[in-house]
């Protein structure tokens, strides 16, 4: 079994071995004509069952064979045209590259003995996002698995700074659009789901900040506490950006913390036509930024980053086998023995909430030394662009109502028929046009609700996808809903 162990002497069968994986991958990329094969859990799930996992194939090629039936064939393709879905970009070929390196070499993010090399490009990137956002010369951060992570741990620091012992007194503010984590963080921060207070958007689904002032004066005026000011650059089912600038203002007046989750709308960093678009956010005290959605980078690639690196403190712990307390210089003089801290050696887990921690970092700084940032810029300014002709395609179809004009990559709209029914046949007729067309294969789309209506959405982070893709897309959309709604008729009239 040592003949598998990646060493020195096996340098050959991982050569051979990795090589055969590339190939049946880039095979199946090439051949690939569709997002999905339109499989359902229900006849998939008996092939994997049959698999019995206490027989080994003893052969790499034979287990390729078996990943083929198993997930190759009915994955689902992001990289495809018609794949509109969720917040899921196709990836660039130097971070694939940068992931098959760091898979092999396996560093761990911790310490420095773990990590050499790898720990001084992870701070470079940091520094490099820091200087790109323009949080000044405090600014620190780690790289973390996504941006619920990161938003949690902002939100821990947040409630560190408050420095108020009465949880229950403690809240958060954010638009009512913002993501779902902002909730689950408060709840495993201990403060509970109601210290989130939603605040109402403007017609481009915009916080609005109006109506924060409002709701951050009662609180004071309640005698509770405003911990902190989560504002979203590029919400999740509009890519709506809130008024930076006024909420960092409101930040200062009440003594807040300012998140800016920047999960989705992180790619204007790169931008070099809209970077203006996050004028404010070099304000925030932290900030959520995940390159695996608009830098292009494979899941996952997320970090947090903060205006004053001090507050990383709070997620410090230490153990003596890994990064022990720091010794005071005397006692080291004295004859003790200086600790990691007092030798100035960098540990990352002093940041993170996580221990072991994959070299995520590598992805990045891979794209950037053969791409560039504008590289990666002009494709994310490419989906945004697409997005704008999408909306004007959406606007002039009279089968179909648009909810707003994208600030980002994002589209949320719903069918119409040209017959009047009622708002809930609609909804149904939509529900079931977003099935039919996933388990068709021919394109995804993701679903959401607009004031309690259903409503479908493309998310474009594809710049190989055109407007003709968008319109046929449609086109499939309203065949299928017109299908339900006509069955539907027959089935009531019978």
């Amino acid at each position: 079994m040592r003949s598998h162990l990646l060493n020195d002497s096996t340098a050959d069968r991982y050569r051979r071995s990795v090589t055969e994986g590339v190939e049946r991958v880039a095979d199946r990329l090439a051949a690939t004509r569709r997002p999905f094969t339109g499989i359902t859990p229900q006849e998939l799930a008996p092939v994997i069952d049959a698999v019995d996992l206490d027989r080994p194939l003893g052969d790499t090629s034979a287990a390729l064979d078996e990943l083929q039936d198993v997930y190759l064939r009915d994955a689902v393709y992001f990289h495809h045209p018609r794949y509109l879905g969720h917040l899921n970009c196709p990836v660039v070929i130097p971070a694939v590259l940068g992931e098959a390196v760091l898979s092999a070499v396996n560093s761990s993010l911790d310490t420095w003995d773990q990590s050499a090399g790898a720990t001084l490009i992870e701070r470079r990137l940091i520094d490099w996002t820091a200087g790109r956002i323009g949080l000044g010369p405090a600014a620190d951060g780690v790289f973390t698995s996504g941006g619920t992570q990161s938003n949690l741990q902002a939100l821990l620091l947040a409630r560190e700074e408050a420095k108020t012992a009465d949880l229950l007194k403690l809240r958060i503010f954010t638009s009512e659009c913002s993501h779902f984590s902002v909730q689950k963080s408060a709840q495993l921060l201990g403060l509970g789901r109601e210290a989130v207070i939603p605040v109402p958007v403007d017609r481009e689904k915009r916080m609005q900040s109006v109506v924060l002032a409002a709701e951050l004066a009662a609180c004071r005026a309640e005698g509770l506490v405003p911990m902190a000011i989560v504002a979203t650059a590029g919400t999740t089912d509009f890519g709506s950006i809130d008024p930076l600038p006024e909420i960092a203002a409101l930040a200062d007046e009440y003594g807040a913390w300012m998140h800016v989750d920047a999960a989705y709308g992180c790619g204007l960093l790169a931008s070099r036509t809209r970077r203006h678009l996050l004028d404010g956010f070099e304000r925030a005290d932290s900030v959520t930024v995940d390159y695996h959605k608009s830098f292009f980078q494979p899941v996952s690639s997320s970090a947090v980053l903060v205006r004053d690196g001090a507050t990383l403190r709070h997620a410090t712990y230490h153990a003596d086998y890994l990064n022990p307390l720091p010794q005071d210089l005397g006692s080291a003089r004295a004859g003790g023995t200086p600790t990691t801290v007092a030798e100035q050696i960098p540990n990352q887990v002093d940041k993170s909430l996580q221990t072991t921690r994959r070299f995520d970092a590598l992805k990045l700084w891979m794209t950037l030394r053969v791409m560039g940032a504008d590289g990666v810029g002009e494709l994310f300014d490419e989906v945004c662009d697409l997005a704008r002709a999408g909306f004007e395609l959406l606007a002039a179809d009279p089968r179909y109502d648009v909810v707003v004009q994208p600030q980002l990559s994002t589209l949320v709209y719903r069918y119409i028929p040209a017959d009047a029914t009622s708002p809930a046949e609609i909804d149904r007729a939509n529900l079931h046009a977003r099935k039919a067309l996933f388990a068709s294969g021919e394109a995804v789309v993701a679903g959401t609700k607009v004031d309690g209506r259903q409503y479908l959405k493309f998310t474009l982070l594809n710049p190989e996808t055109t407007v003709s893709d968008i319109a046929a897309v449609l086109d499939l959309i309203a065949g299928h809903a017109e299908q339900y709604l006509g069955e539907t008729l027959v089935h009531a009239a019978s």
